[in-house]
């Protein structure tokens, strides 16, 4: 095997982690396992046409398939706790080809490199005794990393539905013009119902999947709906960080509204698909962000191992 950086395990290492944090669950995901996907259109506002090329976000109304899940990896995970719930995008182009934006319910990452996401999937592995994480090798992670406090400690939301939350793209990523002129930017959805989450005594009477039960309730009502908002970075904030947050005082421009109307036909095909924040496409590139730069390989290691039904 090559040698690589201290901190830049292999996707390999990264992912018999993540089996071991979650557990194995074979022909699953190692994250997000359980999910289910809707058909969407994206209409752009054109409000990003002067800052990207990109035809998805100023051309005509975009198709998009939607993957909402629970970020464990066990598929049998409840609905009623508190962990970080995805949205992931796929925007069918109109030549052909797709981009795909991954989100989830928590603005920050849990660590600014790949080497600390190993370190803390390591430290949250549970101890054979109690079955549940040893909260001091999480503590020893933190005081490791005393910067990474805020995201490590972050309590996702229990929402009331999946229309009902906000998913933070995490990552940095950059726009270019015409011209060639770049703006990094990071994205947001945010719920056009407005957020409403439950408290854990309310969770606690809910059904286990009542996530996917409520937005098909809502869709048999009206379509649900999310604006893309974009927060455009000033000289100076870090894009090579996804554990720190831009001043919320950033400009933000709406880049379109998403629509999301039923269940896709095909949900055995959607469910193998891949969706990985790196599949870009023209007037978007990659920050430097060595941890958007790893989710690739990762990804693919995982869509590995669940396609031979490992």
């Amino acid at each position: 095997m090559s040698s690589t950086p201290a901190d830049l395990p292999t996707a390999q290492q990264v992912v018999d982690s993540m089996e071991r944090m979650h557990g194995l669950y074979p022909g699953h995901r190692r994250s997000g396992a359980r999910g289910v996907c809707f058909k969407a259109t994206f209409t752009p506002t054109g409000d990003a046409a002067g800052l990207t090329t990109a035809v998805h976000l100023q051309g005509p109304p975009t198709p998009v398939v939607v993957r909402f899940s629970n970020s464990e990896g066990n598929p049998r995970s409840r609905d009623t706790v508190p962990v970080a719930r995805g949205m992931a995008a796929r925007f069918q182009l109109p030549e052909g080809g797709d981009t795909d934006l991954v989100a989830m319910t928590v603005p920050l990452f849990v660590a600014s490199t790949p080497g600390q996401f190993l370190e803390l999937t390591e430290a949250l592995r549970p101890d054979p005794a109690t079955g549940a994480p040893d909260m001091s090798r999480v503590q020893a992670y933190v005081a490791a990393h005393p910067q990474l406090a805020e995201a490590v400690t972050q309590v996702p939301p229990i929402p009331v539905g999946y229309g009902t939350a906000a998913y933070w793209a995490i990552h940095a990523f950059v726009w270019t013009d015409a011209a060639g002129n770049k703006q990094p930017v990071r994205y947001r959805w945010e719920p056009e119902a407005g957020r409403a989450e439950l408290s854990a005594e309310e969770a606690a009477g809910r059904p286990d999947q009542y996530l996917t039960e409520e937005l098909h309730r809502s869709l048999g009502q009206r379509p649900v709906a999310f604006t893309l908002q974009v927060q455009l970075a000033e000289e100076d904030d870090p894009t090579h960080d996804p554990a720190v947050a831009w001043p919320e005082q950033r400009k933000e421009i709406n880049a379109g509204r998403l629509e999301i109307t039923a269940p896709v036909d095909d949900q055995d095909h959607w469910a193998a698909q891949r969706f990985d924040p790196t599949r870009l496409t023209a007037g978007t590139e990659l920050s430097d962000d060595p941890v958007l730069a790893f989710r690739a390989g990762a990804y693919a290691e995982s869509c590995r191992r669940r396609s031979r039904n490992r």
